[in-house]
């Protein structure tokens, strides 16, 4: 790559709990020689998704390679966040040969995209595509994510709410500005969810655009990076909900944070985390927990009805051994009845 020529960007989007983080951290342990950067968009103060890559210890990513933007969505404030981020990874040494860009799941793909036409950042970089990462098991189940069940309901009761749905919206939003779909989580799902997944994408998809099945979030980064495409040439010939909007806000989604202190047993806080997902409206519940006696930290992630947990990296010696939960969901959603869940001491309080 000579110095002049403009580092290809993938733009890689999905809603809330898709396997964003889990596809890009496969991508940097699978680089091929590419030395990589990653800029990572969250929704919510403490930014759990960067921590997860981080933590990976990959020679072609390291950390300093991976920019966190938090408190603001990217394509609300391209401008005063994504400008400066992409400043400080070019200007990296080595040079990077490929930027990875986990938006947050509320983003909105377009208004990013369209930042590669100011000429400040043209010159230097261009989109290699847009991937959307969906969600199999929760399309084969109707839902654009897991446990909307109330948002559902809603739809199947009044055809007109579709497109006063925020959430739909930014499912098909997202889906119309994609060059390349992954439909996660594949090994969930048997034939019949493979088939209504499939026809779920193929109706939001304005065009032909490929769909590739994964599980774990393991994707070649040959079929990812190198797609050549110059997304920002095209995008706005893309049509989605937004096109008439000057501007647009996320008001309808809400986020807080859960501080835990040192925990005893993982399938106990796995518990709490399950029934504090069920709370009408929430999302998604995500973060990191010390375990007493165990020096590494504990990934905690909660989408619906699916709970993980595992451990990932030691603890930081300068860092304190406190829990932290990010807890995302639509507005007015019960913060109380969240935080009786998640600090309840053992799991019969759950139900209290």
């Amino acid at each position: 790559m000579t110095s002049l020529a403009r580092i290809p960007c993938t733009i890689v989007t999905g809603f809330l709990g898709a396997g964003k983080t889990t596809l890009i951290r496969n991508i940097l342990e699978n680089a091929q020689g590419k030395r990589l950067a990653v800029i990572v968009n969250e929704f919510g103060d403490v930014g759990i998704d960067g921590e997860i890559l981080k933590g990976c210890g990959i020679e072609s990513c390291p950390e300093d390679n991976i920019v966190e933007l938090a408190n603001g969505c990217l394509c609300c404030t391209v401008a005063d966040d994504f400008v400066p981020a992409l400043d400080l990874i070019l200007s990296r040494t080595p040079r990077v040969d490929h930027i990875l860009i986990e938006t947050s799941g509320l983003a909105l793909p377009k208004p990013l995209v369209q930042a590669f036409q100011w000429p400040a950042i043209k010159s230097r970089v261009t989109v290699d595509g847009v991937v959307a990462v969906v969600d199999g098991p929760a399309l084969a189940a109707g839902r654009v994510a897991d446990d909307l069940e109330a948002l559902a309901a809603q739809r199947a009761a009044d055809d007109t709410l579709d497109h006063d749905d925020p959430v739909e919206e930014v499912f098909e939003d997202q889906i119309a500005c994609a060059d390349l779909i992954i439909l996660s989580k594949s090994d969930l799902l048997d034939a019949a969810g493979a088939e209504i997944a499939d026809a779920r994408i193929a109706k939001a998809l304005p065009r032909a655009v490929k769909v590739v099945r994964a599980a774990g979030g393991k994707v070649d980064a040959a079929i990812l990076l190198g797609l050549g495409i110059g997304t920002e040439n095209e995008i706005d010939a893309r049509r989605t909900h937004h096109d008439d909007e000057l501007d647009h806000d996320h008001d309808d989604f809400d986020s807080f944070i859960v501080r835990l202190p040192e925990i005893a047993d993982p399938a106990v806080l796995a518990t709490r985390v399950a029934r504090a997902a069920e709370t009408p409206d929430v999302l998604r519940v995500k973060g990191f927990v010390p375990v007493a006696g165990k020096p590494l930290r504990l990934l905690v992630q909660g989408v619906g009805t699916r709970i993980s947990h595992q451990f990932d990296r030691p603890w930081r010696a300068d860092e304190p051994r406190t829990g932290a939960l990010v807890v995302i969901g639509l507005k007015g959603f019960d913060r109380a009845a969240v935080e009786r869940a998640l600090l309840a001491e053992e799991p019969a309080a759950l139900s209290a």
